[in-house]
């Protein structure tokens, strides 16, 4: 056991050398090859929404208010549809018109159904942002009556949509990372919104195996891992081993120390010359005999099994009893 505790101990000394030599140098806060000063203006340059001064917080808007149109818009999630409410003379909400956001009747594939996302007023118009779970999405500008006037298609999920001014910002989300989505809406160009440019901004998530990459490009750091985790997995072996083992050797010992400890009873000598037992054993062995005399009664063995001559009677005859058809046949 000392030789197997000497080895772990040299693997755990090569070990914490590894790890020592994998510590990246210590850098700043800016990245490799790149000045503070051009750290400083890096995060302005190709952001789409940096001319947008108040901060965006992009949520999915169940419900909202037209004041244009006097009524709230709300989203109904079980019936893929969007309700225009409005607010009677006698105080009471009714819905005056609807708009399914995906009308497939009856449709099986629950991860492609366009269910209603997010909802905004636009004057006299109503933006409707429906989504399926896979790969489909669309923005639909609808009239006062929520009838569809235009669609805009989108290959990926979408989840929040934010209106500023003449610009429509859509986030959603691709198998890589986050998409960003700004259209125009200036001049509410219906042709234009369906079918116009659109600009993209694609952000894609760094992989954990890629983050492990750029952090250890050599691949020293996770050598060290391994080789730790095997060393302590040695260490425990080697502790169960060894607890075992002597746990074993105490339980032997206990045992044998309780074996000679014990001391068998003394048997009682039985004297050969008592009588009692003798008519005790004779009682016995007559009752028995007597048992088996009387089970059944005394017999003759004799066989008196005897054949008899019988003459022969129509009542005998074995024809008598064949068919009919085999009687008449000549």
């Amino acid at each position: 056991m000392n030789t197997i505790y000497k080895m772990l101990l040299a693997g755990l000394l090569s070990m914490a050398t590894l790890i020592a030599m994998a510590q990246p140098p210590a850098e700043g806060p800016h990245h490799h090859g790149q000045a503070p000063e051009a750290q400083e203006q890096a995060p302005h340059q190709g952001c789409p929404m940096h001319a947008l001064t108040p901060s965006i917080d992009f949520q999915s808007v169940k419900i909202c208010y037209a004041p244009d149109l006097g009524a709230f818009v709300a989203i109904d999630s079980v019936e893929c549809s969007v309700h225009l409410v409005k607010i009677g003379e006698d105080r009471t909400m009714d819905t005056s018109a609807s708009f399914k956001t995906d009308k497939t009747y009856k449709r099986h594939d629950l991860k492609n159904i366009l269910r209603p996302v997010s909802v905004s007023a636009m004057g006299p118009y109503v933006l409707v942002l429906a989504s399926a779970v896979n790969d489909s999405a669309y923005v639909a500008i609808l009239d006062s009556n929520l009838n569809e006037l235009a669609r805009r298609p989108f290959q990926s999920p979408m989840y929040a949509m934010h209106r500023q001014g003449g610009t429509l910002i859509v986030l959603g989300r691709n198998p890589y990372g986050y998409d960003i989505n700004v259209l125009p809406l200036h001049r509410l160009d219906l042709e234009q919104f369906a079918n116009g440019q659109i600009m993209t901004h694609h952000y894609r998530v760094a992989k954990q195996s890629e983050k492990i990459k750029s952090a250890d490009p050599v691949g020293i750091g996770l050598t060290a891992t391994a080789v730790a985790v095997v060393f302590i997995a040695l260490v425990c072996i080697a502790l169960i081993i060894s607890g075992s083992g002597k746990l074993i050797v105490s339980a032997e010992k206990r045992s044998k120390e309780k074996g000679t400890s014990t001391k068998s009873p003394a048997v009682k000598p039985v004297s050969s010359g008592s009588s009692a037992e003798e008519e005790i054993y004779a009682a016995i062995a007559a009752a028995i005999h007597l048992y088996n005399d009387e089970l059944h009664d005394e017999e003759d063995t004799v066989i008196t099994i005897q054949k008899v001559e019988r003459e022969w009677t129509p009542w005998n005859a074995k024809y008598y009893n064949m068919n009919q058809y085999f009687n008449n046949r000549k």
